[in-house]
């Protein structure tokens, strides 16, 4: 698949997706991707809760972020607070939809450490090198968690700032 940082396991189809270099690279780092969306086919698999509920989410979050978006702004500017919290509401279904990410990626990258160590596929002293990747890369999902929630927040300071000026 053309592109970096594109791997990914679709469950929709039930494939899993490697970018051109992660495919090519005998590296750890490689390794370690690899196994980790091996993580989510087989949370496919076997039903895992969490990411049956996060694939439930994915329409709402994708609606609920572009929409509430436009509602948000919309009823700030008509200062219809309504229509405002409407708005920050459906754009709250994305922070949602981060939060219920992350046990679902946590628990790839658990199950991807395991696979590796229980398949040796790891020369000997390499598995402290993919815990660190895998880690890492769970870890992009808890920054993304924390940006979704201080956006929720900033856009709450906002209502609430326009609601204390507008009763002045």
């Amino acid at each position: 698949m053309p592109g970096d940082l594109t791997d990914h396991y679709d469950p929709t189809a039930k494939v899993l997706r490697l970018s051109d270099s992660t495919y090519a690279s005998p590296s750890v780092a490689a390794l370690g991707v690899v196994a980790h969306e091996v993580g989510h086919a087989v949370q496919d698999a076997t039903a895992y809760v969490p990411m049956r509920l996060r694939q439930g989410l994915v329409p709402v979050a994708g609606f609920g972020s572009n929409l509430g978006y436009l509602l948000f702004f919309a009823g700030l500017v008509m200062q219809a607070t309504a229509l405002a919290v409407v708005g920050l509401a459906l754009f709250s279904s994305a922070a949602l939809f981060a939060l219920v990410t992350l046990p679902v990626e946590f628990n790839a990258s658990r199950r991807a450490l395991a696979l590796l160590q229980d398949t040796r596929l790891l020369a000997s002293g390499e598995a402290p090198l993919a815990k660190e990747v895998l880690d890492a890369a769970a870890l992009t999902y808890v920054a993304g968690f924390a940006q979704a929630l201080s956006q929720v927040f900033y856009f709450l300071h906002l209502l609430l700032a326009q609601r204390a000026h507008s009763e002045e």
